[in-house]
């Protein structure tokens, strides 16, 4: 089995004290774990990152942020610059969650600034795509993902592609307990490299990683990791337990 990489968004779960405690709890069951074949990086909030950083300085966990502004500085109050994320450690930021399309109506405009500021300050990507059920039951998927992409990442070269993650996360399943079945993953993570391959030139698809997002769980994070085209996942629910997230860090180590 390929080396996978398996992140955890904790969206707006666990105070300093509580995150302290998970990071504790994944590193101890890490150590244990001899096979080391995932990349893995863990997002919390904002305001853990600096705790959470110390605590993974040994550790092969590596640190992202779940999001950053579009400008570098100035009087925007409460957000978030990609200098303040990189000044706590951090070294990913995630862009483009559909959590921020759906609520605070960020666009391909707005993600595309994002990532090219991203990018510039040496932070890397996990850029997020997806459709939701409606557009699904349009048969839309494929437009909507290629506009995404297209957009997302215009102005962009290939060589900056390197360091960034593509996350394929369906909308209808994120928080529903509904899945994306292994073959309808592969079908769009699949399509998704020939979008790649089209924009920036043969063979760059299959160079980029792209992880499977919408209810990854221990019981079908293996049916899912077995398909050639998903390279991984951004794990939600599951990943604010350090049992279920080392679960599906094992199946994508292929430690069962």
């Amino acid at each position: 089995m390929a080396k996978k990489m398996i992140a955890g968004n904790w969206k707006m779960y666990k105070n300093n004290s509580e995150a302290l405690r998970l990071i504790k709890q994944l590193r101890n069951r890490l150590e244990k774990n001899p096979a080391r074949k995932s990349k893995i990086v863990i997002c919390p909030p904002f305001t853990a990152l600096s705790l959470a950083a110390k605590e993974l300085a040994s550790s092969r966990i590596e640190l992202g942020a779940q999001n950053i502004f579009w400008e570098e500085e100035g009087a925007y109050t409460g957000e978030i610059s990609a200098d303040m994320v990189k000044s706590t450690g951090a070294k990913w930021t995630i862009i483009g969650h559909s959590e921020r399309r759906q609520y605070f109506k960020e666009d391909e405009k707005v993600i595309n600034r994002k990532i090219k500021l991203a990018l510039k300050k040496k932070l890397k990507v996990i850029f997020c795509i997806g459709e939701t059920l409606e557009l699904r039951q349009q048969n839309l998927t494929k437009d909507i993902v290629t506009n995404q992409v297209e957009w997302g990442l215009k102005d962009l070269d290939p060589a900056q592609l390197k360091n960034i993650v593509t996350a394929y996360e369906p909308v209808w399943a994120i928080g529903t307990g509904k899945t994306a079945t292994p073959d309808q993953a592969q079908e769009i993570h699949s399509f998704l490299r020939e979008i790649i391959d089209a924009l920036f030139g043969a063979g760059t698809g299959q160079k980029m990683t792209i992880l499977y997002g919408g209810s990854v769980k221990p019981d079908n994070a293996e049916g899912l990791f077995s398909r050639p085209d998903i390279d991984g996942a951004l794990v939600g629910g599951a990943c604010l337990d350090a049992s279920s997230f080392m679960k599906i860090i094992k199946a994508g180590e292929g430690v069962f």
